[in-house]
């Protein structure tokens, strides 16, 4: 079978998703068409059976906007012809599941039908879609889909809730690759090993309340001797940066920026801090948990999905930054507890092991092709 994906190529959990998506099932025999604007971050082109092709958006001064969506439609149709793609699978509704349809009905006139799957990651629905500029745009690529996931059932019931769908809404969630998780081993000699490692991974966006996860550092910091391990890259970073150093802990602080090599900065980690206002799965806490890391996390979307409380971590409401911390302390000042969670949280981790998930992903495109 031969699939096309379309997402965005970012450090973003859904380009994560699919990416790593398209690389399994490779693996399995298909061969997997990625279509978007850049190369994924994460895709590596040394499997024969994994093509990359770029949409390019022309320029011209008509176009205050350049028309991707319109550049897509077209690039979908031409690909899906080229190489005789069977089945479309698009993650986030807008732009990509719009552009799909548009390129489904364009290749029906020619006498050729491609089933779309599309899969929900959370800000299609809960931020961009539901704006009144995008709902009915949302609305319609949803229900024109041959078959819809969402990664959590809270997404599912926020899209229910959000928009009127007739189409069935299907949970496959996240997953992770066990495989690539090692067991905690000796710290650089930058962490030194008698610091505990705190670490947070994000695109610093606001809805990730950055500087929630400084204070509640701040505050183990005062108990412990720590380190806070800062992954990712964004619009809130500049102010994480200026309340380090107004709080005086700027040098207990590593910003590491955009990174390839999260899973082994997770390996070596005592605990992963989440305060997220919106998380509609939370895919960063489930690849901490897949290290062995604790979690705390507020308790908001599809957190408490993955993150189970005072079982592979701790949950509070979102700004109880106080709670956070009291419940950080309290996990890292019993060792035993510390152990206990942290076989917890790998072994709830295993049940999104993406050898479990992948095989439903598949029933679909079987279903569909057939």
């Amino acid at each position: 079978m031969t699939i096309g994906i379309v997402c965005y190529p970012t450090f973003g959990g859904s380009g994560v998703l699919a990416t790593e998506l398209g690389i399994e099932l490779s693996k399995r025999g298909y061969n997997i068409h990625f279509i978007t604007y850049h190369q994924p971050v994460k895709l590596e082109l040394l499997n024969h059976k994994v093509h990359f092709h770029e949409v390019k958006v022309p320029k011209y001064p008509l176009f205050h906007y350049p028309p991707y969506e319109l550049a897509l439609s077209s690039k979908l149709v031409e690909m899906v012809k080229k190489y005789k793609i069977d089945l479309l699978h698009v993650h986030y509704a807008i732009p990509h599941a719009y552009a799909a349809y548009m390129a489904k009905k364009m290749l029906d006139d020619i006498g050729i039908n491609i089933p779309i799957v599309t899969t929900l990651h959370g800000t299609d629905i809960t931020l961009v879609g539901s704006h009144p500029s995008y709902k009915n745009a949302v609305e319609f690529s949803i229900n024109k889909s041959d078959y819809v996931t969402a990664v959590s059932k809270s997404l599912k019931e926020d899209t229910i809730k959000l928009f009127d769908i007739n189409n069935n809404i299907n949970v496959i969630p996240n997953f992770v690759n066990l495989n690539k998780y090692k067991p905690q081993g000796s710290k650089n000699n930058l962490l030194n090993d008698d610091n505990y490692i705190i670490t947070h991974v994000s695109n610093f966006r606001k809805v990730k309340r950055i500087q929630d996860v400084i204070k509640i550092f701040d505050t183990i910091s005062k108990e412990f001797k720590a380190k806070l391990l800062m992954i990712g890259d964004g619009p809130e970073r500049s102010k994480a940066e200026r309340l380090c150093k107004k709080l005086g802990i700027k040098g207990k602080v590593i910003f590491f920026g955009k990174s390839n090599e999260t899973n082994e900065i997770l390996s070596f980690s005592d605990l992963f801090l989440l305060p997220s206002e919106i998380e509609s799965f939370g895919l960063s806490a489930l690849e901490a948990m897949a290290a062995k890391v604790p979690v705390i996390s507020s308790n908001i979307g599809g957190i408490p999905e993955v993150n189970i409380h005072n079982f592979t971590g701790m949950l509070s409401d979102v700004g109880n930054i106080s709670e956070m911390a009291m419940f950080s302390i309290e996990i890292l000042k019993s060792k035993e507890k510390h152990n206990l969670f942290r076989e917890n949280a790998y072994k709830h981790a295993k049940k999104f092991d993406i050898h479990k998930i992948i095989p439903k992903y598949e029933d679909v495109y079987k279903k569909l092709v057939k």
